[in-house]
């Protein structure tokens, strides 16, 4: 498999994308007004405490407090061989606490925290309030590599007398044990660093800030299946070959200074992709189609044949289309980071076999992804459930804005709808007011309808209610918007 990042870097916002065989499979957004909080950690003030959702609410200077949940603070040892304990006995209001971000705020949630701090870099994660203790990413599956990571770090904790925990990463599979050596001891040397600082924190103070968007995509990104890694910003590439020759020697033959004459998001056509990646509606090779409707509860995908009307029968054409489906979803999933509840609604098939083969397809798909997930089996409706663990905002809720319009339902009345909400208007002001004319308000389309199509009506009304209706039309009102006016 070949594998591209591409990183396009402008004053106020930067760009990257993981682009495999060609084809888009990731894209995140950082802007300077609205940079990404995950992994940051702040000096928080608890400001409400929930014992009935065993849940606080902490201030940590943002625009809405942040989420606590008891299950996110670490206990002691002692603590942790009890029955759970009530929140209301950890926390109480006006408490001082250090937190870290899991996960951003969307929507109209906060930011959900957790009492155990973190640092990641690109083969470990230090844990320093976490008992001492090494773990290793489930994805590493050989026994005997799991064995030798694990004992590299442990060894040197146990010689060099340090606490805290770590986690190896998948991507520190096969790399040698100086090169994992000394990521550690720079890890510790950054929270030496943070912990010397934090007696001057002040309420809402960053004690960490994980790293920029550039550079946070080498360190999440990078495999040895990555050919190529081209940053079109000058400045962005030395801090990135700077970053790479401290942490990611391996990486450093790869990085390039895109200096082409068209912009970088061209090569893989990126932007007609992520222009696609916001449309509800996509296309399948063979025909059909797919609906993604997200909402705050939950995504739901909808798979239909559309055009295509195969070559033997009505259960082979409904098979290859829901096989077509899974491979696309998967990918669908990661381009336009959509999580939480997803409901899959795939075309309903006869044959057991073929359910099987679907999930399995899905499955596969999803094993590129690295966001942590969940799928149930194929229901007797064609339903799949899955779950997809959501940190930040998906790139519908970055790059878009609820329409004006219909304020984000999706839909808008009719234009007809209106107009019998304008008589009915009508009609409710001559009971409350006679002998007044009125005047109707409203956009053009609509005024257009009641000069033609409800002409008649308006004359009819008018000798009801024994008034004149004028019509003016108000270039700035929305279809739904319009007045009645007394005159």
């Amino acid at each position: 498999m070949s594998c591209e990042i591409l990183i396009n870097v402008t004053p106020r916002e930067t760009r990257s994308v993981l682009v495999e065989n060609g084809v888009l499979q990731e894209v995140l957004i950082e802007r300077a007004d609205a940079r990404g909080l995950v992994g940051n950690i702040y000096q928080g003030k608890v400001s409400r405490v929930l014992p009935g959702m065993q849940a606080a609410f902490i201030d940590i200077g943002l625009e809405r407090t942040a989420f606590l949940h008891a299950n996110d603070i670490v206990l002691n040892s002692q603590q942790d061989t009890q029955p759970t304990v009530s929140i209301s006995q950890l926390l109480h209001e006006g408490q001082t606490i250090l937190v870290q971000v899991l996960k951003e705020p969307i929507g109209t949630k906060g930011a959900r925290l957790t009492t155990q701090l973190s640092i990641s870099a690109h083969y470990l994660v230090y844990m320093p309030n976490a008992d001492t203790g090494v773990g290793v990413s489930l994805k590493i599956e050989q026994s005997e590599e799991r064995h030798r990571l694990k004992t590299v770090i442990e060894d040197y904790l146990a010689a060099h007398h340090l606490s805290g925990g770590y986690i190896v990463r998948t991507a520190a599979e096969g790399v040698i044990a100086e090169e994992l050596l000394a990521e550690l001891v720079f890890l510790q040397q950054i929270w030496q660093e943070r912990v010397s600082q934090q007696g001057n924190l002040a309420l809402g103070d960053m004690l960490y800030q994980d790293l920029p968007l550039a550079l946070r995509t080498l360190r999440e990104f990078f495999s040895p299946e990555v050919e190529r890694i081209r940053i079109d910003s000058t400045e962005t590439y030395e801090k990135a070959v700077h970053f790479s020759k401290q942490f990611l020697p391996d990486a450093l033959p790869f990085i390039e200074h895109y200096r082409g004459g068209g912009p970088l998001f061209d090569l893989f056509q990126v932007e007609e992709e992520i222009k696609k990646a916001l449309e509800r509606k996509v296309l399948l090779k063979s025909g059909g189609y797919l609906i993604f409707d997200q909402t705050e509860a939950m995504t739901t995908v909808d798979v239909n044949t559309g055009g295509f009307v195969g070559h033997h029968n009505l259960e082979e054409t409904i098979f290859k289309t829901n096989l077509e489906a899974a491979t696309a979803i998967a990918r669908q999933l990661r381009v336009r980071n959509l999580g939480g509840i997803i409901i899959l609604d795939f075309i309903d098939m006869v044959e057991q076999a073929h359910r099987a083969k679907v999930l399995a397809t899905l499955e596969k798909a999803m094993l590129k992804d690295k966001a942590r997930h969940q799928i149930s089996h194929v229901s007797e409706l064609g339903l799949v459930e899955m779950t997809r663990k959501r940190n930040r905002e998906s790139l519908e809720h970055i790059l878009c804005q609820p329409c004006p319009s219909c304020a984000g339902k999706g839909y808008i009345k009719s234009i007809e709808t209106i107009c019998y909400d304008i008589f009915r208007d009508i009609l409710r002001e001559a009971r409350q007011y006679e002998h007044h004319p009125f005047m109707v308000l409203a956009s053009q389309k609509v005024i257009e309808h009641l000069q033609n199509e409800s002409s008649d009506y308006i004359a009819d009304l008018e000798a009801f209610i024994g008034q004149s209706i004028g019509l003016k039309v108000e270039q700035h009102y929305s279809q739904e918007q319009f007045n009645v006016v007394l005159l």
